[in-house]
């Protein structure tokens, strides 16, 4: 058994070698890799089928593209510059043409895979855009054509559209948008003549007749000679004065002139100085040449208005008082018309900036305080705000003098000549009778009559015991700075003295000076 398995595996072998040989014999005339393809390559490709390393490179399967495009040269050439849709595809300078293009499927297969409704045409040199967006393929890419021979160029396509018959040269995209033909966007300022403001809104054939471009008038006067209203008479520029914003818009430099327009003055009309047709005839530059009929100060205050006024209303006036005058206007000073103290020509008329050379008059002083009213009057009123520091005087205010009105001591303006001693004023509220003089501040406070500050102990005799309760006048019958008491006992206690003087003058020795009794017998 197993001899004749052994035999039917003999003969096994020889019929695969003889088919093998077979085999060698037809691969012979075709060629080995003929015979390993997986497939017949596309019709494009079969004139090139016999020779695989047209396409295959067995060292290197990474070269294939490269072998592709050694063919295909115009797509090569897009790869390398990133260009055409080819050179935009994402990847492609590792990318294998084979992941896009597959071949070995048979001669029918289609290895471009091309499908119009889907292909993106921004990845092109051309999107589409506006109109061409809508537009069928076959209006630019002809049959029998490679769609890269398409033309890009406007003219190609559009030659008979040209509405300008090729004047205007043929990139229609410089003007014209893709959407449509009309909104041009023709840059005029790339012109002799830029469009600017009003000039934009003009329609081109306005300038142009019959779009005839060249030779068009680029002066003022050619298109608005009916709109001079000076007829004329300043010129054919009109630029020189007005604007392309319109005719009330003005950029005529009239400083230039020597007289700026400035506040009010620019908003008037030419003709509301210019009264004449010809604009060189002489105009006054001074103020009052215009605007002497408004001067409120009827000449008081010179001619040159501007000294004080600005250009845009009268009020208010800039004039600095304190800078240009002199004279800080402050307080009341500031509301009193200017004429109130200037009542003559300014240039002719000195006043004086002391207070009394306006309110000499009001001097209820009768000018025994000097001419210097600021050093104790405010600027607001007389009365308030009095300025007067009574501490520079010989008599400062303090304690209760500081609460008193002035015309309580003051009782005439003139304010000198006022007593100054305690008595002067407070004799009627002296409770000692004059008993203990008249320097009332020895003793008292000037923050009330109840405050001492006498200290009886620095007259050599403290007030101690029942002393402390004793009035002064009780000791002192008369002021003491007119007769000098004696300290010892007997000169105040004689009367009390039960021993009739047999013990001395000396009662402290024996008694304290809370009381006689409970003598202390030393």
């Amino acid at each position: 058994m197993r001899h004749g398995h052994a035999g039917r595996l003999v003969i096994a072998f020889a019929a695969v070698l003889a088919v093998m040989g077979m085999s060698m014999r037809v691969a012979s005339a075709a060629g080995i890799e003929t015979l390993l393809m997986p497939g017949k390559v596309s019709a494009a490709h079969a004139k090139i089928e016999q020779d695989c390393s047209k396409c295959h490179d067995r060292a290197d399967r990474a070269a294939q593209s490269g072998l592709c495009m050694a063919c295909h040269k115009e797509v090569g050439a897009d790869v390398r510059s990133h260009t055409g849709f080819h050179g935009r595809l994402p990847g492609i300078d590792q990318g294998q043409c084979s992941a896009c293009h597959a071949e070995h499927l048979g001669r029918a297969a289609d290895i471009v895979k091309f499908t119009k409704s889907a292909f993106d045409h921004s990845r092109t040199d051309y999107p589409l855009e506006g109109a061409h967006s809508s537009a069928a393929c076959s209006g630019c890419h002809k049959a029998g054509q490679k769609f890269r021979t398409a033309p890009h160029a406007c003219i190609d396509c559009h030659r008979n559209d040209d509405a300008h018959g090729g004047k205007f040269g043929t990139a229609c995209a410089d003007c014209h948008k893709v959407n449509a033909w009309s909104g041009v966007r023709f840059d005029h300022s790339k012109t002799s003549f830029a469009l600017r403001d009003r000039h934009q809104q003009v329609t081109c054939d306005a300038c142009h007749f019959g779009k005839r471009f060249k030779g068009t008038p680029a002066k003022c006067v050619a298109c608005h000679a009916p709109d001079d209203v000076h007829a004329g008479s300043r010129g054919p520029d009109c630029a020189s004065c007005h604007t392309t914003a319109g005719w009330k818009t003005s950029e005529f430099d009239h400083a230039k002139t020597g007289f700026a327009l400035t506040g009010s003055h620019a908003d008037v009309d030419c003709k509301g100085c210019h009264k004449t047709a010809n604009i060189k005839d002489p105009l006054p530059r001074n103020c009052v040449g215009c605007h002497r009929a408004e001067d409120a100060h009827a000449g008081r205050l010179g001619e040159r208005c501007d000294t004080c006024h600005g250009t845009r209303n009268w009020k208010p006036a800039n004039f600095d008082h304190t800078r240009d005058g002199k004279f800080e206007l402050v307080g009341a000073h500031k509301r009193i018309a200017c004429d109130t103290c200037h009542t003559a020509v300014v240039a002719e008329q000195k006043l004086g900036s002391d207070c009394i050379a306006c309110h000499r008059t009001t001097d209820v002083h009768s000018g025994k305080l000097g001419t210097d009213c600021a050093s104790c009057h405010g600027t607001e009123t007389w009365r308030k705000d009095v300025l007067f520091d009574h501490d520079l005087t010989n008599f400062p205010l303090v304690g209760l003098h500081v609460a008193v009105p002035c015309h309580q001591c003051h009782s005439k303006p003139s304010f000198k000549g006022v007593a100054t001693g305690c008595n002067d004023c407070h004799s009627r509220d002296d409770r000692h009778k004059g008993k203990l003089g008249k320097d009332c501040e020895s003793c008292h406070s000037p923050d009330g009559w109840g405050i001492w500050e006498f200290d009886h102990a620095k007259t050599g005799f403290a007030l101690v015991g029942a002393h402390a309760r004793a009035t002064c006048e009780g000791c002192h019958k008369q002021p003491p700075d007119e007769v000098k008491l004696a300290s010892d006992c007997a000169s105040c206690h004689a009367k009390d003295d039960v021993h009739l003087g047999q013990f001395g003058r000396q009662c402290q020795r024996c008694h304290g000076s809370t009381t006689f009794k409970g003598a202390r017998v030393q």
